[in-house]
């Protein structure tokens, strides 16, 4: 059984979108990955099948409404999948949480969309409110896709080397080393002696020491967080 994205939005015709190329458009060519977009306006009712009203209390735009995106949650199959609403508010994405949901069978994938969602609908469905950083986006779709890239990227097979996903930025709470290839000179630029002198313990500790300075020039926050982790038992 491959893993299975459902995704509630507005816009369905946005899916895959980017997600069908490269090792994800793969991935679901072979069927390890299931990507299903789901129209909440169609569980809208009347008319003119609103999914948005007024805000309560008065204020600026207009807010999702409860009954007709909790109408489209509940048309899913009642499994054990994370609810996860795309929102400026929610909690920071990490590559730890994202290692923990491609342990999963799957996710479903809220994207808010106008002032924000009725707070009684993230409550009664226990929807995962997640952010991608702090900025704002019209709606939560350009966030699903790099949710769902950076999930299917982790899962088993979709890489080509298994290792690519165990040394890169974030995985040890460190920035990613510097990278270089073929020439060996570039516009009076060299590879460092180190990394062609065979040595891999050397290389191991160039790699380590790299990290190291660059988080610490660049993510200060991650060496403070890792400094006061508890130790790992």
């Amino acid at each position: 059984m491959g893993f299975k994205a459902s995704i509630l939005t507005l816009y369905p015709d946005m899916f895959p979108g980017a997600l069908g190329h490269s090792m994800s458009g793969r991935a679901i060519e072979r069927g390890d990955v299931e990507i299903n977009a789901i129209n909440i306006r169609d569980f809208a009712e009347g008319k003119h099948r609103n999914v948005d009203d007024t805000p309560s209390g008065g204020g600026a735009g207009m807010v999702l409404r409860a009954d007709v995106l909790a109408r489209g949650i509940d048309s899913l199959p009642d499994d054990n999948r994370p609810r996860l609403l795309m929102s400026p508010r929610g909690k920071p994405l990490t590559q730890s949480r994202v290692r923990e949901l491609s342990e999963g069978d799957g996710v479903v994938i809220v994207c808010g969309r106008f002032e924000g969602v009725d707070q009684r609908v993230i409550d009664g469905r226990n929807l995962e409110e997640v952010s991608i950083g702090d900025y704002i986006l019209s709606g939560g779709e350009p966030a699903a896709f790099i949710v769902l890239d950076a999930i299917v990227r982790l899962l088993p097979g979709v890489m080509g080397n298994a290792e690519s996903g165990e040394f890169e930025s974030f995985e040890n709470d460190l920035l990613e080393h510097p990278h270089y290839t073929r020439p060996q000179e570039f516009e009076g630029r060299e590879i460092p002696q180190v990394l062609l002198s065979g040595n891999h313990k050397k290389i191991d500790e160039w790699r380590k020491a790299q990290s190291q300075a660059l988080t610490q020039e660049r993510r200060p926050d991650l060496i403070q967080a890792r400094n006061t982790q508890k130790p790992r038992k």
